[in-house]
């Protein structure tokens, strides 16, 4: 079915709504670079116009990816729900916007619809709002997952501890660790992303985190960043595996290309839950996605970036995650070339994932050859923060010397909960208090009173 939009004496013509979607997009790089991008904004308007008169409807009878081809369009269909879609199912996209800011249109009503809504209908009206809307409709959604706590209440924000090494080095990482707990993160994880896929050296990193969390009994979770099939064997190996790691993509192709099915996923999920091993609930799975990487393994098939990215998060979906993380500016400025560009996807992502009922995170971060700088990082995370973001990264000095990007600090989530009173898990707030760390209020505590745990650490890593 072709669209078409008239603005003064021209009449725009969109072949079909998988161009409809890409045309109307904001700017983007990698849409440039995929050539599917709106020529000039007066045709990116003419986009707009027209996919706001689109039904709701409509998505489910045109696949942007055919179902016979790509099993993230048969999961997306198989999985739809008729009865939570009722509610909605007579709006088009632009009167969906309407709903999802209309002051009745609460978290009830947003969680009732969740399982009607595919990731084209949410990519879609995404296209229609500005940021401010897309921070108040996420706003109006948590998602609340546990595991050994608590993460995604509303006024709370948790933070990923990402104590990566160059060389996996056990003490260089443990002291890391250290340094983000003192400083009151890794409510969401401890989260390691390891040099090697080396399954001896993976095993050592769950070992050595997990001997801290049991001896100073701290209620967060641990995860090292290997590919699936690593810890499955990990698991068959007795390894004490918390949370499951993944990177997924929108598409079948670019799954595949992570060496990985909707098969193979279930076969971890199922791995990760024999081991019963969370305390407060059984979300277990991790996963990070990112704009961009369906079409850096030539597997968009003509979609635009941001519609195959929420594609990602009906994947997610399926498996009740315990975190989902979009690394926004990661994959570099071929694909999300500056701050604006950055910020937009960060914001976009977060909605879409919030509204089909993703616990979204963000790496809100830049690659050292994109335009963009630290202030940039500071602004997204400030509307991230507002938007009610379930998690941000904590890395020393905001700066990975593994991974060579820049990302947020331990003080940068020190300065969000601070100037809009976020609170963390409340069982790791707890911890913080009776460690003194934190006082009752959240507020950490001067170094002096640190000192037990510094000390005992300090023994536990065989540091003089």
């Amino acid at each position: 079915m072709s669209y078409t939009e008239t603005i003064g004496s021209r009449t725009y013509r969109f072949a079909d709504l998988k161009t409809l979607m890409a045309k109307a997009s904001p700017q983007r790089s990698g849409d440039q670079l995929a050539g599917v991008a709106a020529a000039s904004e007066e045709e990116r308007v003419a986009a707009k116009m027209a996919l706001a008169q689109v039904p709701l409807r409509t998505f489910l009878n045109e696949a942007l990816i055919p179902y016979e081809s790509d099993e993230v369009t048969r999961l997306v269909i198989d999985d739809h729900s008729p009865q939570a879609f009722a509610e909605i199912s007579h709006l088009t996209v632009g009167d969906f916007r309407n709903w999802l800011l209309s002051s009745t249109t609460d978290a009830d009503a947003l969680t009732r619809i969740t399982a009607g809504l595919t990731p084209e209908m949410v990519a879609a009206v995404s296209k229609l709002m500005r940021n401010q809307d897309l921070i108040a409709a996420a706003r109006k959604r948590p998602v609340i997952t546990r595991f050994r706590n608590t993460v995604g209440l509303p006024e709370h924000m948790s933070v990923r501890l990402q104590p990566n090494h160059p060389t996996d080095d056990v003490k260089g990482i443990a002291a890391s660790m250290l340094d983000g707990l003192m400083y009151g993160c890794g409510d969401a994880m401890i989260g390691i992303n390891p040099a090697s896929d080396n399954l001896a050296a993976i095993t050592k990193l769950l070992l050595m985190i997990d001997d801290f969390r049991q001896r100073y009994q701290v209620p967060t979770q641990s995860c090292v960043l290997t590919h699936v099939t690593n810890t499955i064997a990990a698991i068959e190996k007795g390894a004490p595996v918390d949370l499951v790691f993944q990177s997924i993509a929108g598409t079948e192709k670019a799954n595949a290309g992570f060496g990985i099915s909707l098969a193979l996923l279930q076969e971890a999920y199922e791995a990760g839950l024999s081991l019963k091993r969370g305390t407060v609930g059984n979300n277990l799975m991790y996963f990070e996605t990112g704009q961009g990487s369906a079409l850096s393994a030539d597997a968009h098939f003509g979609v635009d970036q941001q519609t195959c990215e929420v594609r990602a998060y009906a994947v997610a979906r399926k498996f009740n995650p315990f975190l989902v993380n979009t690394v926004v500016g990661f994959i570099g400025p071929e694909y999300l070339y500056d701050g604006k560009q950055i910020t937009r996807a960060g914001l976009e992502d977060h909605f879409c994932g919030k509204l089909l009922g993703v616990p979204m995170g963000c790496d809100i971060c830049y690659t050292n050859h994109a335009e963009a700088d630290q202030d940039d990082m500071d602004n997204l995370l400030t509307l991230l923060g507002v938007a009610g973001i379930n998690f941000i990264m904590g890395i020393p000095g905001a700066d990975d010397v593994m991974l060579n990007y820049q990302s947020t600090s331990f003080h940068d989530a020190l300065y969000v909960r601070d100037v809009l009173g976020l609170r963390r898990a409340p069982e790791f707030e707890e911890w913080l208090e009776s460690m003194q760390i934190t006082d009752a209020r959240g507020a950490l505590l001067s170094a002096s009173t640190q000192q037990p745990l510094l000390e005992g650490a300090r023994d536990w890593m065989g540091i003089a």
